[in-house]
């Protein structure tokens, strides 16, 4: 005999996050925005981390709103102290933390002819040094409980030079070894380490750029899926990595780029086959 659910029962959801304590850093962000409110909608607490104060309280505050637990921490992340304090402020809080979502990024123009090594050292400090820090901070927890997830965002132009972007694809690239290492080193202790590598999204930031002319056609016309990327399509993959869903994903590098990089040869002029590639 089948028993009766309460109408008001709320089924388990499928990636198994409830009560999670989830440390989002570049959290004002748009990507970041997107990571909380898909770790929220997955029923877990959540630490927004970010050097933009208000941004962070704001992006706290409409998830507070719906109810969810969370606090708004303010961090630079390419600062060991402030780090630290930011860890402290989330373990006062929750106690522990079972994910850390490396999300903060930096990007300034300029070839590597004329780049200044106090800019190439900005770079590096929040997109590489800054991702090695916050995972020594929060995953010193994970490894003394012998479970946590680590997930990193990079970017495909971790495996494609990005010119006159001076220092990011260099940056980018030492995310992704930095995540391996870190599985290699952390996986038999219990603790995962993966990356996702996002190809063309729309954020606010970027949303004024793809109203410009053709750009968003052209840029669409790139991809296999013939669209632009949301922040959404990023922080669902976050959250799939950091549940028990992905228990045996390790040191993985995921695409999140709409087909992107398969359609390197499309870019190649191949007479007689043009015609046949279609919309």
């Amino acid at each position: 005999m089948t028993k009766e659910i309460a109408r008001d029962a709320v089924a388990p959801h499928w990636l198994g996050l409830e009560s999670s304590v989830c440390v989002v850093t570049g959290a004002a962000g748009g990507i970041g925005r997107a990571m909380a409110s898909a770790f929220a909608d997955a029923g877990a607490c959540l630490a927004l981390v970010d050097r933009d104060e208000a941004g962070c309280q704001e992006a706290a505050d409409a998830l507070r709103s719906s109810g969810v637990e969370v606090i708004a921490v303010a961090c630079d992340i390419s600062d060991a102290a402030s780090v630290n304090r930011a860890r402290d402020q989330v373990e006062r809080r929750f106690g522990h933390v079972d994910v850390l979502v490396n999300n903060a990024g930096l990007l300034r123009p300029g070839g590597i002819e004329d780049i200044g090594l106090d800019a190439w050292n900005a770079m590096l400090a929040v997109n590489l040094t800054g991702y090695m820090l916050c995972a020594q901070a929060f995953g010193r927890g994970m490894l003394a409980r012998g479970a946590g997830s680590i997930v990193h965002v990079a970017s495909v132009a971790a495996h494609h030079p990005q010119t006159w972007s001076g220092a990011y694809s260099p940056s980018k690239a030492g995310i992704a070894m930095l995540s391996r290492q870190i599985a290699a080193e952390w996986g038999p202790r219990g603790v995962r380490s993966n990356t996702i590598c996002p190809g063309m999204i729309r954020t606010p930031l970027s949303k004024a750029f793809y109203e410009q002319g053709d750009v968003e056609a052209r840029r669409s016309a790139m991809t296999a899926s013939r669209r632009i990327g949301e922040p959404r399509d990023i922080a669902e993959v976050a959250a799939f990595l950091s549940s028990r869903r992905a228990a045996y994903v390790n040191g993985a590098e995921i695409a999140v780029d709409g087909g992107l990089e398969c359609m390197l040869m499309d870019l190649v002029p191949r007479p007689g086959f043009e015609a046949a590639r279609g919309a």
